[in-house]
């Protein structure tokens, strides 16, 4: 019979709070089994990470508890009623963790040296040459063999796969029993993603180690877990196999995550639209380095000799890995950054206008950023963010009628208007992302750059906006360019597609084109990996 290594029971979790106690978990159990991944799945706020992190004590005690009853046993021993000093010796010795943004996880002031050799020095001793062999053995077994020779490389210098990959040897240093695996996939692209998850499930089998993995996305869950646990506002709704949950969900819920994730097709532009805007070789390079006289000697190619043209109603899906140049060229578009090439814009050629004279078309063109919590002021109502475009570009109107725009905005993205006066860390990601589209559609612009506008976001929440953007954009005949790794939500989206790899175009064609002959290996690749992603 299987052991258990892991046992929850009656798992409760208090935060106190300015306006009273928060009950953020309510009476969890599961049972993880040693060699078996165990997946916690649920949306934003279900209390999942929290019912993860309870098992390493690295909740905010004291103004987080536990209710009497509540229990994790681990290998035997209860962990709730253990002390920080017990728990240093089984954080990282025995339980190894990885955190969900790598960037913010990693210290951006040392070296990756100095942190995969501090985890190694606290728990075991090692300093010198035995942590320097051991470091090495890490970079070979998290396939980072070519990073052996950039040890004293800073986290800002690597790529997101690598620094994920960083992030898995500082866990599995220690030679863990149980990795907890918080949301491991999220920010990464979908040749990434399938990498970094055959890498777990090799060390896995090669560890006979269990695993803990947090996730909203169920592609990852239906690839990488034995069983699955749905959560929702703290509470366990549903517990079983993965193989029976996915072929015959129980629970009303879980149904509802299945059948959420985006589909349809981009309804089709009318006949003879014409063109809004059009980009002819375009071109951004960045210097590199100089020399004496201030003459670049070596360049970053982000953008290199690139074409495009984008009708009235319609979206141009742009796909690519990290580093690829698809933001840079979103940028270059709408002239927030200078590019070499001809440029036009409804048909006027905009490609030499400056900053002053580019203002009167500002209203016309927008963006909405990848992260919404990051693009929206925490000191500005949700009014005064929709409506500070109004202030700049619609400076004729009084404060009345800018309130009604504001209000109309908010109708537009099928938010309660009410809520104009509350500020951005008070609503969900879902509901910033809204407010981020309010503030585009309140100018009434005929084209918007969505850079990776849901990528942060929940399954269920993903295919609101998707829906939401296909909406706005037939009422308003608007045109997108939209930008993405996610393959499943571009297909959603997109009437035309165009494949980007290191600044260049590897493929364009129709959504139809690409997703169902496409011609190039690289666009090939990237397809194989989003399907492996969705294959159990």
């Amino acid at each position: 019979m299987t052991q258990a290594i892991l046992k929850i029971k009656n798992l409760h979790v208090d935060f106190k709070t300015p306006s009273g106690n928060f009950h953020a978990v309510k009476g969890v159990r599961f049972d993880i089994n040693a060699g078996e991944t165990m997946a916690l799945v649920g949306e934003s706020g279900s209390g999942k990470s929290v019912s993860a992190l309870s098992v390493m004590k690295l909740l905010p005690y004291p103004a987080a508890s536990h209710r009497e009853g509540s229990s994790i046993i681990f290998n035997g021993a209860e962990l709730i009623d253990k002390d920080e000093s017990y728990m240093r010796g089984v954080r990282g010795q025995q339980i190894g963790m990885i955190f969900q943004e790598p960037q913010s996880a990693l210290n951006p002031l040392h070296t990756i040296e100095k942190q995969i050799g501090e985890v190694l020095k606290i728990h075991q001793g090692m300093n010198g040459a035995e942590a320097s062999t051991r470091i090495l053995e890490l970079m070979d077994m998290v396939e980072l063999s070519n990073m052996k020779q950039r040890l004293n490389a800073y986290p800002h210098e690597l790529s997101g796969g690598q620094k994920q990959r960083v992030m898995i040897a500082m866990a599995l240093a220690n030679k863990p029993e149980l990795l907890t695996a918080d949301e491991p996939t999220t920010a990464l692209d979908v040749t990434v993603q399938a990498q970094i998850l055959a890498l777990l499930q090799n060390l896995q089998k090669e560890l006979n180690m269990s695993m803990l993995l947090i996730t909203h996305d169920l592609s990852v869950v239906e690839k990488m877990a034995d069983h699955v646990c749905v959560m929702r506002h703290g509470e366990l709704l549903e517990s079983n196999s993965a193989k029976d949950l996915f072929a015959k969900p129980a629970h009303e819920y879980t149904k509802m995550l299945l059948n959420t994730r985006p589909k349809g097709m981009a309804r089709p532009i009318e006949a003879g639209a014409p063109k809004l805007v059009t980009g002819e070789h375009l071109k951004v390079h960045f210097p590199l380095s100089k020399n004496i006289f201030g003459k670049p000697t070596k360049l970053l190619k982000a953008v290199d000799d690139i074409s495009i043209t984008i009708k009235r109603g319609e979206t141009l899906g742009v796909v690519g890995e990290s580093g690829s140049g698809k933001s840079t060229l979103g940028l270059a578009v709408l002239k927030l950054l200078n590019a070499e090439g001809a440029l036009e814009f409804d048909g006027r050629v905009v490609s030499k206008l400056n900053r002053k004279a580019m203002r009167p078309l500002r209203s016309r063109m927008q963006i909405v950023f990848q992260d919404p919590y990051a693009s929206l002021s925490p000191r500005m109502s949700i009014a005064q963010i929709i409506g500070e475009g109004l202030a700049l570009h619609r400076s004729e109107l009084s404060k009345s009628d800018r309130d009604d725009l504001v209000i109309d905005a908010l109708k537009d993205v099928a938010m309660n208007p009410d809520t104009r006066h509350r500020y951005p860390h008070e609503f969900s990601g879902g509901q910033r992302q809204r407010v981020a589209i309010a503030r585009a559609v309140v100018l009434a612009p005929e084209f918007i750059v969505l850079d990776e506008p849901t990528s942060a976001l929940d399954v269920s929440v993903q295919a609101e906006i998707v829906d939401l953007l296909r909406e706005l954009q037939e009422r308003k005949n608007l045109s997108y360019m939209f930008i993405s790794h996610d393959l499943r939500v571009v297909r959603a989206m997109s009437h035309n597609v165009l494949v980007m790899k290191d600044g260049q175009v590897i493929e364009q064609g129709s959504a139809e084109e690409i997703f169902n002959s496409p011609k190039e290996p690289y666009t090939k690749a990237l397809l194989e990996a989003a399907m492996n992603l969705r294959a159990a």
